[in-house]
């Protein structure tokens, strides 16, 4: 049984590669199709088997989906806000160290997470039911104080002008369009990804060398709290529907304060990991499945007992190993090709590439949704307030399915 769970740990770690440096390839996609041949499966390996493949693919897919979020500027929703800081580093010439940043808050508070799971499991009941009516109200108080922080009167009209206009765009494509085929890959790439890929074009961008050094340091102090706080709001994210990575980062970077971009980037990958690892626990303890994956496994194995839990988490912290060694080797990797590269000519390549996947996933209406949300992306820069603020096509829909 050992040597199977293991075996299942390294393939899932196989495809995390894939769905993790792969735009528009989620791990959701993969669950399904096991759950499709699950029938065939289960005559060969154990229920449990394919529920630590799921879990080892999804950790994998949180440390490595960082890659092209800075070097691509390509990211999925969970490290959209880290499209912006690692960018800039990448600019800098420290995309590797901006990798390494979000790599050592994945480990990190995923690490975190385990150790106290056992604490957690007696009272996340009661943690749920606390939290659960309170959760729009805290995302309306931090977002207000997020347009708030824009300078002057005209800066914050400008801010709720942006939040606004990207939360209708969300409400329109995640609610008023049903059924669309992968509705975040056309929004979230036209916001943050292809609206950053022209500007750099049209300031004539050049990537530097980058270097493979470790020049930047976050500070212990500032290191404790964003790991303590991506902990706490990644968990408080695997608990509730609807709330993601990138919702539970502006919480925890609004009642942090300025704790500036390195600091923010580990909080970012620490979230995003700590999101599904505690999805698990919440599986066990009030039965419920917060993302795709989840979903799969329920289906798979209805019922999670104990043993089946540490099974889990024992295969993230082994997978989640595994995936630190992947991605500070891949990111040397990238670090090295990235300057090889014409950087005009792969910013017209990635383009290329997300309008052909918005379309191939999401037919015309996804390439309509690329170019409004590129154009609204853009508006952030040109009026110059804070691109987070986009994050308004997540938030206000989220705000709206709390408290209405």
């Amino acid at each position: 049984m050992f040597i199977e769970l293991f075996a299942a740990v390294l393939l899932g770690c196989f495809f995390g590669i894939f769905t993790g440096l792969t735009p528009g390839i989620h791990i959701n996609l993969v669950s399904v199709l096991l759950v499709s041949f699950s029938g065939y499966l289960l005559v060969y390996v154990s229920a449990v088997s394919l529920g630590v493949f799921i879990v080892a693919m999804a950790i994998t897919h949180t440390f490595l989906d960082v890659l092209p979020s800075v070097f691509l500027g390509a990211p999925d929703a969970d490290q959209v806000l880290n499209v912006l800081p690692g960018h800039r580093l990448l600019l800098e010439g420290k995309g590797f160290e901006a990798v390494k940043l979000a790599t050592i808050g994945s480990l990190l508070c995923l690490i975190l997470t385990i150790a106290v799971s056992p604490f957690l499991i007696p009272i996340i009941p009661l943690m749920y039911a606390f939290f659960e009516p309170h959760i729009g109200w805290i995302l309306i108080a931090a977002c207000t104080f997020m347009i708030w922080k824009e300078k002057g009167i005209s800066g914050k009209i400008k801010g709720l002008t942006v939040f606004l206009m990207s939360g209708a765009l969300g409400l329109i494509v995640l609610v008023g369009i049903p059924n669309l085929e992968q509705p975040l890959l056309p929004m979230l790439s036209g916001l943050f990804g292809i609206s950053t890929l022209i500007t750099s074009l049209s300031e004539n961008v050049k990537v530097p060398p980058q270097k493979i050094s470790d020049s930047i340091e976050v500070g212990k102090k500032n290191m404790f709290k964003v790991v303590t706080a991506g902990t706490i709001t990644g968990s408080i994210a695997g608990l509730f529907p609807g709330l993601g990575s990138a919702q539970a980062a502006i919480i925890a970077s609004e009642f942090l304060g300025n704790i500036g971009n390195y600091a923010f980037i580990v909080l970012v990958g620490g979230i995003n990991t700590v999101n599904f690892a505690f999805s698990l626990v919440a599986l066990y303890t009030i039965e419920k499945a917060r993302n795709g994956a989840v979903v799969a496994m329920m289906q798979i194995l209805e019922k999670t007992d104990l043993n089946t839990l540490i099974a889990y988490l024992a295969a993230a912290l082994l997978a989640g190993g595994i995936a630190t060694f992947l991605t500070m080797w891949l990111v040397r990797v990238f670090a090295k090709l990235i300057t090889k590269i014409s950087y005009p000519k792969l910013c017209m390549g990635i383009i290329i590439l997300i309008i052909l996947m918005a379309i191939y996933f999401s037919s015309w209406i996804g390439l309509l949704i690329l170019i409004v949300s590129t154009a609204v992306g853009i508006i952030p820069g040109l009026w110059g307030v804070k691109r987070s603020l986009s994050m308004g096509c997540l938030l206000l829909p989220v705000i709206l399915f709390f408290v209405m």
